[in-house]
């Protein structure tokens, strides 16, 4: 692999990577096969400072755009993702999941978390409506899995559904997980990650919970190149990149860390725009215990009070943005629909 690492604000260099993007923007690694260990990626050390143009084993470019360190996300607290799911939860999986989260996705997410054992403890983290949970227990006793989420009116919908019945389902905190050390052979996580203030500490709970030789699978968003997706994603909620979800797994003491692209088909592997569901990542559990990564104080005191005025501009702001990500999937649906097939779109 050649990478070529930009440093600095220099205009010329920054002109140099936007056309970059907009030559190579069509990026056919979407490949729902192709992985991406930990062993063949460096992550980038500070993701604010650097932009990279890689080019993989089959010689084809993709532009690395790194994501501000720090930006609103007016979504990324839990009392805004509380509100959002209030009414989203409503046309969730009618309206959402058809268009970022199908089942052939789900499945595909879900194969490097290795369920195959009926008998298998497994926590689904941020479960919401259910959907995911119902590919888990095509292999999984549902009595042995366990959904949790801070929603309660994401629950009452998982709580409808027939194949979940047998199934736990108990409200909860991504980043202070109510299960007791060593307790779950595999932990899920899809779709919830962009809603947490302190990701690194969710993952650090993914490996505390697991027991030795647990594995973990995080499903989640990547972060667009295409320069009107990346702004609102920033001002939606959070869009990590590949080289983070891979530094957040390490970090946290994960081994054999791996990433899986994974996308709508009518995309055709195109991934500028950033995907809501557009990796899993899975990392094992080699040792009995708490995670080796020592955290200070959390981001975010949901115990806190919140000045109402500023609590409804963060939220009506974030929800306004998260509308582009609505429509984006239409938008690729009809080009899938005009551009011959085998052309890129």
């Amino acid at each position: 692999m050649v990478a070529f690492y930009f440093n600095g604000p220099d205009v010329s260099v920054t002109k140099v990577v936007t056309d970059l993007i907009d030559i190579y923007a069509v990026d056919n690694s979407m490949d729902q096969t192709v992985n991406i260990s930990s062993n063949h990626t460096s992550p980038l050390s500070r993701f604010e400072e650097k932009e990279s143009v890689e080019l993989d084993d089959e010689d084809v470019m993709t532009v690395v755009v790194p994501r501000p360190a720090s930006q609103p996300r007016f979504i990324q607290h839990k009392k805004e993702a509380f509100w959002f799911y209030r009414f989203l939860s409503i046309v969730y999986d009618h309206v959402i999941n058809p268009g970022h989260w199908t089942e052939d996705m789900r499945d595909e997410a879900l194969e490097p978390a290795d369920l195959d054992d009926r008998d298998a403890v497994v926590v689904d983290v941020g479960g919401g409506t259910g959907f995911t949970t119902l590919g888990i227990v095509k292999n999984v006793d549902a009595k042995n899995v366990t959904i949790l989420d801070q929603s309660p009116h994401q629950l009452a919908k998982a709580k409808e559904k027939e194949g979940l019945k047998e199934c736990r389902i108990i409200e909860g905190d991504a980043e202070d997980l109510p299960f007791e050390t060593d307790y779950a052979d595999r932990y899920v996580s899809a779709g919830s990650i962009e809603y947490w203030p302190d990701p690194q500490r969710g993952i650090k709970e993914a490996y505390r919970v697991l027991k030795k030789g647990g594995k973990a699978c995080l499903i989640g968003p990547v972060y667009p190149t295409f320069w009107l997706s990346r702004f609102f994603a920033d001002v939606w909620m959070l869009f990590p990149t590949e080289e983070e979800y891979i530094d957040w797994f390490e970090k946290a003491g994960f081994k054999d860390v791996q990433i899986k692209r994974i996308g709508p088909k009518w995309y055709r592997g195109v991934r500028r725009h950033g995907l809501i569901m557009g990796c899993s990542v899975t990392g094992v559990k080699t040792d009995s215990g708490d995670s080796p990564l020592q955290l200070g104080p959390k981001v975010e005191d949901v115990e806190k009070p919140v000045n109402p005025f500023l609590f409804l501009v963060r939220f009506l702001l974030g929800a306004t943005a998260g509308i582009y990500y609505v429509l984006v999937p239409v938008y690729m649906w009809l080009k899938d629909q005009i551009v011959p097939k085998g052309q890129p779109i």
